[in-house]
């Protein structure tokens, strides 16, 4: 099974309501589409958002890296002879981690296709059906009670709280949330580097004072503070999500190393695919640091990737995996099963994925 081509194109997919956090405002998922080809017909597919406020990655560096580096190192390379792809995968352009995680799945697709078996199984096989929470964007508190309130009658049990644009208004925001759902729902509270250390230590402990019973935090402080992020955990009870810090494996090894943080989170946009991914789940079960998986505003393709590496990983504990429930529509053919929280990973060879509808191809 031999590469013969890389295909790109794009996908607009409106969101149900609009995506705000303290770094964005979003409305729509605008990602480019990959499909490697290869001499026996059969085809891989990889999906990558351009996220420059977080990665860096702009719709069209993804596309520059894809045309210019990747698809130049991998065309006529053997899916079989797998290690030396991912190598020279992720030798061939410094960073561009998003565009290197398109390719990355889209050959782990190729290699489950080949084989004849679903993903999850070859990585494996810990379990068939995970549980994601749900983003609530930062609004008004009216809004987002109104969206929380949304969210459980729709069976979400966890949700997750985007904070950290105004942080005088956090704690007022979350006390009018716990109020309106109870306490029965967890809550996680995502700060998207929004405070800074003693501003988050400060916020933290009035939210424990208030008795709000956060699960966790994601991100308190900006991405390479993470000196800054270890002081927060040390005077806060609330568990420390590293999320923006991650990029690499050896960026996961430093925080565990430091005790920075009670969790990482794996973004296959951030660490360049699966390959790093699994990398860092390597380390985390040496170190006994339980991860969350996330996405960014992603449609099927890329979740459902990443929802075979959690179906595989026992070590990954926390899903955030909302993006296509929060699409208005799914114009993804195939893949993982996703029914609001409860989400099934195909059965189909590699990914699952059969084809995409209303995709612009770029040649």
């Amino acid at each position: 099974m031999k590469i013969t081509k890389l295909r790109l194109g794009k996908i607009s997919v409106p969101l149900r309501v609009p995506f705000k956090t303290a770094l964005r405002t979003v409305t729509s998922v605008e990602d480019v589409i990959v499909e490697v080809h290869t001499d026996t017909g059969n085809v891989g597919y990889g999906e990558a958002p351009p996220t420059g406020v977080i990665t860096g990655d702009t719709t069209g560096a993804i596309i520059g890296a894809i045309q210019d580096h990747i698809a130049k190192s991998i065309i006529g390379r053997d899916i079989a002879d797998f290690e030396e792809l991912m190598i020279v995968l992720n030798g061939c352009v410094v960073h561009n981690t998003s565009a290197k995680a398109a390719v990355d799945m889209a050959l782990w697709d190729l290699f489950g296709q080949l084989y004849n078996a679903p993903l999850y199984r070859l990585l494996g096989g810990r379990r068939q059906k995970i549980v994601t929470d749900i983003t609530i964007s930062v609004n008004s508190p009216e809004e987002m009670v109104r969206d929380s309130m949304d969210a459980i009658k729709r069976g979400y049990d966890t949700l997750k709280i985007k904070v950290g644009k105004e942080p005088e208004k956090d704690l007022a925001r979350l006390k009018a949330i716990r109020e309106a759902i109870g306490y029965a729902p967890r809550l996680r509270i995502d700060a998207n580097q929004g405070w800074k250390p003693k501003e988050a230590v400060r916020i933290l402990c009035g939210m424990e004072d208030a008795g709000l019973e956060i699960e966790l935090v994601e991100q308190p402080v900006i991405a390479h503070d993470v000196i800054g992020m270890k002081y927060v955990r040390e005077h806060v009870s609330i568990p420390v999500l590293a999320d923006e810090s991650v990029f690499s494996p050896l960026d996961a090894m430093k925080i565990m190393q430091m005790e920075a943080a009670d969790f990482v989170n794996i973004k296959l946009m951030k660490t360049g695919g699966i390959y790093n991914a699994l990398k860092i789940c390597g380390a985390a079960e040496m170190y006994g640091v339980e991860c969350m998986i996330g996405c960014m505003l992603e449609a099927k393709i890329s979740v459902n990737a990443a929802v075979h590496l959690t179906c595989a990983k026992g070590i990954i504990t926390r899903m955030d995996l909302d993006g296509p429930v929060l699409c208005s529509e799914d114009p993804i053919k195939g893949g993982s099963v996703f029914n609001e929280k409860d989400i099934t990973v195909s059965e189909e060879p590699g990914l699952g994925i059969k084809g995409i509808e209303k995709i612009t191809y770029l040649d």
